[in-house]
């Protein structure tokens, strides 16, 4: 629901929607054709209509279902939940979404099932994703009007983005920004590679601790662009590749001795995944107007990776 105010006295009630709340043309045709879609003090009225101070304007989108999305209990570790939004710690090792051949175990089943016990009827629609291998902070939007506005807000590059991850060696400078355009891999289509070619590419990155003895460090990390493996590609570009991830590994960007190699290999093995973790996710939350900020602290088996190299460092 939407006061008019005065300075809006006169409007268009279309020009309100798009100019003023911000609903899409695409949008706005849809709550044309739904019941009672849009309205004027109660009324259904034609969008060309004008507006008067104190008016109180009325969105009502028709509830969609997931029926393609099999219900199925599973811990979901919850951030924040409303009418709009939920925002979601996701686990390693989770798919976001069903796919070909992923039809249940994914973030997708367990939050339709939670849905359904609360007895709300709503359509899964993930703001972004997350690598199955890579934990942390994920939202999900409850209807196309904020899928919208954040969608809108990480084009316009006003989502804040924070990773943290454990990687291999340490980057020459304490902080700086990798810039590489990124493309598939000509020989390996699920890889990406930094090539003059591809997308351009943007990634910040600060470092928090170097472990010397363990040839490795921990950075945070912010995106400007969101190419697919981004993180882990500009890591690996630069000679620091995250630990545990088995696609884009030490070996392909740093020469090693062979001790090196075996220390390297052994510390991938004590994790099993990439150490990558969305660990901050910022933006304007559209039904509130105001910034909100999550975060989700370092899992269990990030914890423990962190704390073994704690020990190694000191051990030194």
């Amino acid at each position: 629901m939407y006061t008019v105010s005065e300075r809006e006295n006169g409007w268009t009630l279309k020009t309100l929607l798009h100019n003023r709340l911000g609903v899409s043309r695409k949008l706005t045709s849809r709550l044309k054709m739904t019941e009672r879609g849009i309205t004027l003090n109660g009324e259904r009225v034609y969008i060309s209509i004008h507006v008067h101070t104190g008016d109180l304007v009325e969105l009502r989108m028709e509830r969609e279902r997931s029926d393609d999305i099999l219900p199925e209990q599973m811990p979901l570790d919850i951030l924040y939940e409303d009418r709009d939004l939920l925002i979601v710690n996701k686990a390693a090792g989770v798919i976001v979404h069903p796919t070909h051949g992923h039809y249940i175990g994914t973030l997708a089943n367990g939050v339709v099932q939670h849905w359904q016990d609360r007895g709300e009827v709503v359509r899964f629609r993930p703001v972004h994703r997350l690598d199955r291998e890579t934990s942390g902070v994920l939202a999900i939007a409850k209807n196309p009007y904020i899928h919208q506005h954040i969608s809108e807000q990480m084009i316009a590059g006003t989502v804040d983005k924070t990773y943290r991850a454990i990687v291999h060696g340490w980057p020459e400078a304490e902080a700086g920004r990798i810039e590489g355009p990124i493309d598939r891999d000509p020989d390996s289509p699920h890889r990406r590679i930094v090539t003059p070619d591809g997308y351009a590419a943007a990634t910040r990155y600060r470092t928090l601790e170097r472990y010397v003895s363990a040839r490795a460090s921990l950075v945070e990390l912010e995106l400007e662009s969101g190419r697919t493996h981004q993180i882990r590609v500009h890591m690996t570009h630069i000679g620091c590749p995250l630990v545990g991830d088995g696609m884009y590994t030490y070996t392909d960007s740093s020469p090693l001795t062979a001790s090196e190699s075996v220390q390297a290999r052994k510390l991938d093995e004590s994790i099993g995944r990439q150490a990558l973790h969305a660990f901050r996710l910022a933006f304007v939350h559209p039904g509130t107007r105001e910034r909100v900020t999550f975060e989700a602290p370092f899992p269990p088996d990030l914890l423990e990776l962190e704390k073994f190299l704690q020990k190694a460092k000191k051990e030194k």
